[in-house]
């Protein structure tokens, strides 16, 4: 059998690892493998921009139950993307707001 992978505290999961709540989850997670498999950013930096962004959010006042995780993952990957020059802030918020305009309307 397959080791499960860990998943943070609060994360719904199953016996083969851990389980999205919402589409817009599954797919940041799929861009973020995605954009480092073409070699964007390497695994440690994405790891420091992910782990920056829940400290900023726990500074903040984020109880850290689990539940904002992909929130937090998905500032990671959107602040990572613009720092390499991938895409430019104005371009990730028409692409946020036009996810957002799907997702309501």
């Amino acid at each position: 059998m397959k080791e499960a992978l860990a998943a943070p505290p609060g994360e719904p999961r199953d016996d083969s690892g851990p389980v999205f709540r919402e589409p817009w989850e599954a797919q940041a997670f799929a861009m973020t493998l995605a954009l480092y498999e073409r070699g964007l950013f390497t695994w440690p930096e994405w790891a420091a921009a992910l782990a920056a962004e829940i400290s900023a959010a726990q500074t903040s006042g984020d109880p850290d139950l689990g539940d904002t995780y992909y929130r937090h993952w998905l500032a990671a990957l959107e602040k990572l993307v613009a720092e390499k020059g991938a895409s430019s802030p104005e371009e990730l918020t028409r692409y946020r707001r036009a996810r957002i305009d799907t997702v309501a309307g």
